[in-house]
């Protein structure tokens, strides 16, 4: 494993499962001191306590990513505990309003947009100028796929997602003067506990959201990590402004 992060400071906001905590474990072992960001304490906790035991640094935060204090004291803490920042992932999203248009109500429609837009907001808003003290660095978004194309009966999480791919590329302008780059990924469906406990509950969801991206398959954490990595390091310096994808195929059908 490569020590591109040593010395580095990688804030992750969602680390407690899935990508969020596969992010960590691959910047953590290539030296990073992690600040994980997310709602449940207990495994939060839990990976901090595993990147300590496998000798690397972490402190985790309680974070409510729609609660733009929650989000301040979360970028305050990783400069307080480490002195700066030099990069950041703003994971934590999830899809939580179904149905037609015309089912879904305001309050369903604030929940998404909040979960997966606000949420990035607050931070870019907290982080750009932690990033700038620090010498500048990397932001890199999470926009899924669904942040680039479109999709019935999820409106408000396309939208949101969206909304993610145009406030990357509006802040990659902002920042780049002050050395901080924000990139988006637009990721397929990854084999996550949130993707087993709603489309791939049963064979059945499993094979019908494989068969949509051309590779055949979902994705790992891992591989995600992989390239969230290399986006996060300074091995792509001359990156700002995309949106990536990482999806098996599926936004070129």
């Amino acid at each position: 494993m490569s020590t591109r992060f040593a010395e580095k400071v990688v804030l992750i906001t969602g680390a407690s499962s899935g990508v969020g905590k596969a992010v960590a474990l691959r910047v953590a072992a290539e030296g990073a001191a992690v600040v994980l960001g997310a709602r449940g304490k207990d495994a939060g906790e839990q990976v901090a306590d595993e990147i300590r035991a496998a000798g690397g640094r972490a402190l985790f935060v309680p974070t409510d990513v729609t609660v733009e204090e929650d989000v301040s004291r979360l970028t305050s803490a990783a400069v307080a505990e480490f002195g700066r920042l030099d990069a950041a992932f703003n994971n934590a999203g999830a899809l939580n309003t179904f149905g037609p248009i015309s089912d879904i109500d305001e309050s369903g429609w604030r929940a998404d947009i909040e979960l997966n837009l606000s949420s990035v907001f607050y931070g870019l808003r907290h982080q750009v100028p932690a990033l700038a003290a620090s010498g500048g660095g990397a932001i890199l978004n999470n926009a899924s796929n669904l942040g680039v194309v479109g999709m019935g009966q999820v409106a408000p999480y396309v939208a949101a997602k969206h909304g993610v791919v145009g406030l990357t590329r509006a802040v990659a302008l902002e920042a780049a003067a002050q050395g901080v780059r924000v990139n988006a990924i637009a990721s397929g469906a990854i084999d996550t506990p949130a993707f087993r406990n709603s489309m791939g509950a049963t064979p059945e969801g499993e094979a019908a959201i494989a068969a949509l991206h051309p590779l055949g398959r979902i994705s790992t954490p891992e591989e995600i990590a992989s390239f969230c990595a290399y986006l996060l390091s300074d091995e792509a310096s001359f990156i700002t402004g995309a949106a990536l994808a990482i999806d098996g195929g599926f936004t070129a059908q």
